[in-house]
């Protein structure tokens, strides 16, 4: 990765710019195969909603989104972490039997990639959850589509690896999504 992108979280009045990139991101040609959610429904969002989410994701334990921001200010990729508690339920109505981290809403603009800012973003992403106490996250999961053939292949070169769990895509039963884990490494 060139040296003129600031990797950092997001702040909470940076939502306009949270909001623009995961617009952004809902407009890719990969997007229905790498996103839950439609460019439709994202614009539908009132400002407040965004505000919510950048704050949510600027500090405490719950969420970290992450961020690469050129020198010109332009925000070129993110991803986010999410906490998902030991004895609750997940997105998908799975029961989370231990405390685990959870990648989300990964995005690099197209002239971004393959320049490492991915492999930048992630390692941001997993510092911040190895760095989570009490307890500790023993891994970080993330679910890809079946037919996201690319971030799959990034995401195994990355370390992850398949569990074997497979479950329907919310709204698409037809489509799964694959779980991909990483381990806590011995040094963290």
């Amino acid at each position: 990765m060139d040296e003129q992108h600031v990797l950092r979280p997001v702040r909470a009045d940076d939502w306009e710019k949270v909001k623009e990139l995961r617009i952004a991101g809902l407009k890719d040609p990969v997007a229905p195969v790498a996103f839950l959610e439609t460019v439709e429904q994202a614009e539908g969002h009132p400002d407040e909603f965004w505000q919510r989410r950048a704050e949510g994701a600027s500090h405490g334990r719950v969420a970290r989104q992450f961020v690469a921001e050129a020198a010109d200010g332009r925000w070129v990729g993110t991803v986010s972490v999410l906490v998902e508690e030991g004895g609750t339920v997940d997105f998908f109505d799975q029961s989370v039997e231990r405390t685990q981290g959870h990648i989300v809403g990964v995005f690099v603009r197209a002239e971004q990639r393959g320049t490492g800012l991915t492999e930048a973003l992630f390692a941001a992403a997993l510092e911040w959850a190895w760095g989570l106490q009490e307890p500790a996250l023993e891994h970080v999961r993330l679910f890809v589509h079946e037919d996201n053939a690319r971030a799959g292949a990034f995401y195994r070169k990355y370390g992850f690896e398949a569990t074997g769990t497979v479950l329907p895509v919310p709204g698409n039963p037809a489509a799964k999504e694959l779980e991909y884990v990483i381990r806590r490494p011995a040094t963290a």
